[in-house]
């Protein structure tokens, strides 16, 4: 039979001699077993209403989708029929009176509006100036001849026909607004009948014309003719163009001007210098002279023009 054997550790004897309780080895403390038959179940969380309603929807859907289909559509199609008759209008019935009185409004409308040639006119018109040579005398006010000019810088520059002050001892221009002043050349191209005049004023506020390119003018295509015919004026005259890159001889009949624009715009004796505008109120020529097959000097119905691409090199470079 085997002895049991205790470690010293296990018990120790007192400084009396007796016998101490036995000191326990530390040990980690145990999480306590609960027994299964005595543990109690969580309760599982409550669903809320409308998931569960959600849930029961989805799977009623996956059940009968055939008829989950069906339903959809026939809700759809409700809803269609629904917004149709939300959004629609019942149609308008026109009467014949409804119908006259919108074509008397066209009417009424169309005439208060102004015509091209109107606005053609209202454009060019603050920028044409009367040309009037006058008596050599400087104390003698006498208008000896008569013509058209038009700004075409803002520093005031005119552009006019050479013929009208040519051998002129002394020019006067008279500007829209009325103000007049004195002028003198500084520049010509005798080949294209053209001068410049530099007034000795400038009115303030003076407005240059607009130039336009001839590049797309076609004949048929509107234009105006404004100046100073027989003295009257400023004056209007519309009409078409009648032909281009015709030619012609000059006033004095010494040069053969060449490209030359024909209209049949009424233009007279006095109209020669003046601007021939298009519909947009833009320059495109200048009125140099008319055909005259008899003595009488008068229009009969053939006009020419210079090209304003070519009048422009006379007052410097090309704006074109």
């Amino acid at each position: 039979m085997r002895r049991t054997i205790y470690l010293n550790a296990g018990k120790k004897r007192g400084a009396d001699g007796g016998r101490q309780a036995a000191i326990p080895f530390p040990t980690r403390p145990q999480t306590p077993v609960t027994d299964p038959k005595h543990a109690r179940t969580a309760p599982a969380p409550a669903t809320p209403p409308r998931t569960r309603f959600a849930n029961q929807l989805r799977s009623w859907v996956s059940r009968h989708r055939s008829l989950a289909l069906l339903a959809s559509g026939f809700a759809l199609a409700f809803l269609a029929s629904f917004l149709y008759d939300l959004l629609r209008t019942d149609p308008v019935m026109i009467t014949p009176g409804d119908v006259d009185l919108a074509v008397d409004k066209s009417i009424e409308e169309f005439a208060s509006r102004p015509a091209a040639t109107t606005a053609a006119y209202a454009s060019v018109a603050p920028s044409v100036v009367r040309v009037r040579r006058m008596a050599a005398d400087p104390l003698d006010e006498t208008e000896i001849g008569v013509g058209t000019g038009v700004v075409i810088q803002q520093s005031g520059e005119i552009l006019t026909n050479l013929h009208v002050v040519a051998g002129a001892e002394r020019i006067n221009v008279v500007f829209a607004n009325g103000f007049e002043t004195s002028a003198e050349v500084t520049g010509a191209q005798p080949e294209n009948d053209l001068a410049v005049l530099t007034p000795e004023v400038i009115p303030e506020g003076l407005p240059p014309a607009t130039l336009g390119s001839t590049a797309d003018l076609r004949p048929g295509d509107p234009v105006v003719a404004v100046g100073h015919p027989f003295g009257i004026g400023p004056s209007a005259s519309a009409g078409i163009v009648s032909g281009l890159r015709r030619s012609y001889t000059s006033f004095d009949g010494s040069a053969l001007l060449d490209n030359l624009i024909q209209f049949d715009a009424a233009a007279n004796p006095g109209n020669s210098g003046g601007p021939l505008v298009n519909r947009r109120g833009e320059v495109v020529g200048i009125v140099t002279s008319i055909l005259n097959p008899t003595e009488d000097s008068v229009f009969v119905g053939i006009g020419f023009a210079v090209p304003i691409e070519t009048a422009a090199n006379a007052a410097g470079p090309n704006p074109f």
